[in-house]
């Protein structure tokens, strides 16, 4: 443990529950009172050990989730560290700026910190009292390990939920006195040029879209195009994928045998900040766009919020 509070964010599957959204929106809340920072493991990045963001890095140098708080939040200090107690040491050693409150980054089943407050994330569409342990099932760990939270979020519900099925999901995650259970949905943002020198669109019927996809749930971000036009061809690559020469090529090629000449290019906003590092043809960089996501609590969430701000003024160094 250590004396400054640390709040982790985690998941008992793997992959594609909203973890970097709803950091992003504890992000966006804390850092207009509290001196912030991030730590992630940084999956998938081509560096060892700890690793303090700056202006120079990459997606590739600190891992495509931090880079993206990074690029979003310039004002909140990010690293990553595979020992996140070496990481959280680190950060702690900072002179300027001094931190208040740290924000683990995928951190639930990382043993060897104690986090002060644990928000565990579960897919509303893949119920983890129906999963089970890998390699059969999606589960890291036991649905008894949830007993360790202190709230616990069901995400990408429908807007419509009714409060008969949370009262079930809350029977099923067998929820205790001393946790909180909130619901959340996810809400897509204005459509944005991956390259801000471009015009923006909107895709009415008539268009037709390739969807790039390296994220592991894409699901419901083809269902949100699909409100625009149901002319889709999709590329799906592997989670955190590095696009490369040849991936150009596919994508070229792929969008030249679409033969509808009101067609663009459309691809997830972490899948953005790796792509926009890449050196793309120019004759796809003018038609490839992104569309911000952010999670929206169907109810009380200011309960929440309020509770992490109120534990942080009460225990920040």
């Amino acid at each position: 443990s250590f004396d400054i509070p640390i709040i982790s964010v985690g998941n008992l599957a793997v992959g594609g529950t909203g973890k970097t959204p709803h950091t992003e929106y504890l992000i966006k809340f804390l850092c207009n009172q509290y001196k912030v920072a991030v730590l992630s493991r940084g999956y998938k990045r081509h560096t060892k050990g700890y690793v303090l963001a700056t202006p120079e890095s990459t997606a590739r140098s600190i891992g495509d989730e931090p880079y993206q708080m990074h690029q979003k939040f310039p004002s909140v200090t990010v690293a990553v560290d595979e020992k996140r107690c070496h990481g959280i040491e680190k950060l702690l050693a900072l002179q300027k700026p001094s931190i208040d409150v740290i924000l683990l980054d995928d951190a639930f089943q990382h043993r060897y910190v104690q986090a002060d407050k644990n928000i565990v994330l579960i897919d509303y569409n893949r119920p983890v009292h129906e999963d089970c342990l890998l390699p059969a099932g999606r589960l890291r760990e036991s649905v008894q390990a949830l007993k360790r939270a202190d709230y616990i979020i069901v995400t990408k519900c429908p807007k419509s939920i009714q409060p008969i099925e949370k009262r079930i999901l809350s029977k099923h995650l067998k929820i205790k006195p001393y946790q909180q259970l909130f619901f959340t949905t996810l809400e897509y943002g204005k459509i944005k040029p991956l390259f801000p020198q471009y015009e923006s669109i909107v895709p009415d019927r008539s268009s037709s879209i390739l969807c790039l996809t390296g994220i592991a749930q894409p699901g419901p971000y083809i269902d949100h195009l699909k409100t625009f036009t149901s002319d889709i061809t999709e590329i799906r690559y592997p989670d955190h994928h590095h696009f490369s020469k040849k991936d150009f090529q596919q994508i070229a090629r792929a969008f030249e045998s679409i033969e509808n000449p009101k067609k663009y290019i459309f691809t997830t906003e972490k899948d953005a900040v790796r792509l926009k590092a890449c050196p793309l043809p120019e004759e796809l960089q003018r038609v490839i766009y992104y569309i911000p996501v952010e999670p929206v609590f169907i109810d009380q969430d200011d309960l929440l919020l309020n509770e992490i701000s109120e534990y942080v003024r009460k225990n920040q160094r």
